[in-house]
């Protein structure tokens, strides 16, 4: 069979790479590991670097929360009888300011979804997979009866040889031809029919211009159909 598709995150902090992904988690989980003391400051640096709405509401509050537990704990060393009070706020600050980090660390450390994207890479898999087409269309080209052998153009077979996504306009089922781009399972139909009527074609235009296909699609068709006779 054809080699599997890369992978494609599914998860959304999947898509970060592992660096900033760690870097996100450390900074999430800051308000936990420090008793809620450096909240504000957690979300104070998350603004300077996003400048958004709800990070600078949420500062506010988390330093408005630490002002009065610091306001409290001096009282506290007074032998005043705060503890409650402060114990609540310190939980506040490290609780709900950990879990509160940890649902907005993507909108701060990828707020796009774009720091695993790597352009270069699919630019790089789409121009093999065109070299693989080209190559598989020669081969058909030159020795038909390999081809039918090697299965170029049939995606609806189990086969080995990759041909970059070609589909045999003169073998593949109707369920194969829509994957042609802009084929869909009406077009597909007519396809067989008129294949079995005149016995296969010879190229994009005539499948087009024989079949009545839109004009538009000849040029994609070309890109990915293959005609083995």
């Amino acid at each position: 069979m054809n080699a599997p598709a890369p992978y494609e995150p599914r998860v959304p902090s999947d898509s970060m790479p592992p660096g900033r992904a760690a870097l996100s988690v450390t900074w999430a989980a800051l308000p936990f590991l420090t008793l809620g003391f450096v909240t504000p400051f957690t979300f104070a640096a998350a603004l300077l670097w996003r400048r958004s709405l709800h990070l600078l509401v949420s500062t506010a509050v988390y330093a408005g929360v630490f002002a009065l537990m610091l306001s409290l704990l001096s009282d506290v060393d007074r032998g005043q009888g705060n503890e409650q009070i402060v114990g609540m706020l310190m939980s506040v600050l490290a609780l709900v300011g950990c879990g509160h980090a940890f649902l907005i660390r993507r909108q701060v450390f990828d707020p796009h979804g774009l720091s695993g994207v790597d352009n270069e890479a699919v630019v790089e898999r789409v121009k093999r997979q065109r070299l693989l087409r080209e190559k598989a269309r020669a081969l058909a080209s030159s020795d038909p009866g390999l081809a039918k052998e090697l299965r170029i153009g049939r995606p609806d077979l189990p086969r080995q040889y990759n041909d970059g996504g070609l589909v045999d306009v003169n073998h593949a089922p109707a369920r194969a031809l829509t994957l042609l781009p802009g084929i869909t399972a009406e077009l597909a139909a007519t396809i067989e029919r008129v294949r079995a009527e005149t016995g296969g074609f010879v190229s994009a235009e005539e499948l087009s211009a024989v079949a009545g296909l839109p004009p538009s699609l000849t040029g994609d068709l070309g890109d990915y159909a293959v005609f083995i006779r």
